[in-house]
């Protein structure tokens, strides 16, 4: 859904002890294995126990065939962490406890009908996520690709290495995955509630005020997410005048980067 959001850790939690129901392992199962995958749900609802439960226990690389890929695109592996390998355990507990067995055959994420013969729809899966948002008291707009999003984020917030994402999304341009990225929306949250005339001095907030309070690697991860042509700047002739900074410690800094 375009203009979904990513979910940050604390809201994650919440989702994941929102759902309720007979079908709540797979469901929150579904959400789980999303934000720790960043699959898109056609392909989460199209894999099939054999995708992930192998020898016994589950996989710590999924593949994400090119016969369930958006347009056929290439296949993918991706690593799979612990959040992600026990939603996997949870649900084919329940695969046995519901049907008697665990076929290899049958879809991870079946529907209510036909005797888990078929996957749940996509259809299904918004209107269960939207519902453990809602339980979870989350606002904003939220759906089924939040759960890719909130990968790609916070993926992105530990690696700070965009073309790792990108791989592990499938995305064939770059440009697409960092239309996926945008700021920290834990911190911008911080931040906002900083300038709130009600703010009370003794909350702890940790926000960027400006570039200068970074250190050189931060100040260019920061530039770069900020859109500045870095490598130009790096280049620039010592003759003009260099990039301004505010103190003659940051001008220090400044130097150490060329």
């Amino acid at each position: 859904m375009k203009g979904t959001r990513p979910l940050d850790n604390a809201e994650i939690r919440k989702v994941s002890e929102a759902f309720g129901g007979t079908f709540a392992i797979r469901n929150r199962s579904l959400f789980m294995l999303g934000v720790s995958v960043g699959g898109r749900i056609s392909e989460l609802i199209a894999l099939k126990v054999d995708d992930v439960w192998q020898n016994g226990k589950p996989v710590k690389d999924l593949l994400f065939d090119r016969n369930i890929v958006k347009g056929g695109e290439v296949s993918r592996a991706v690593p799979v962490n612990v959040d992600g390998r026990e939603a996997i355990e949870g649900l084919i507990a329940w695969h046995a406890e519901l049907f008697g067995s665990i076929d290899a055959d049958r879809p991870l994420f079946p529907s209510r009908k036909g005797r888990g013969r078929k996957p749940m729809t996509r259809i299904a899966a918004h209107d269960v996520l939207k519902l453990a948002f809602e339980a979870a008291g989350l606002n904003g707009k939220l759906g089924t690709h939040s759960l890719r999003k909130s990968y790609a984020q916070r993926l992105y917030e530990q690696t700070n290495d965009i073309y790792a994402v990108q791989e592990m999304l499938g995305h064939k341009s770059v440009v697409t995955t960092q239309r996926y990225l945008g700021v920290n929306y834990a911190s911008v949250r911080e931040a906002s509630e900083a300038m709130s005339i009600h703010f009370e001095s003794n909350v702890s907030t940790k926000t960027l005020s400006s570039v200068n309070d970074a250190a050189d690697e931060e100040l260019l991860i920061e530039l770069l997410r900020r859109g500045y042509d870095v490598a130009r700047l790096l280049q620039k002739d010592e003759s003009k005048q260099p990039f301004q900074l505010t103190t003659e410690e940051d001008l220090s800094a400044e130097d150490n980067l060329y």
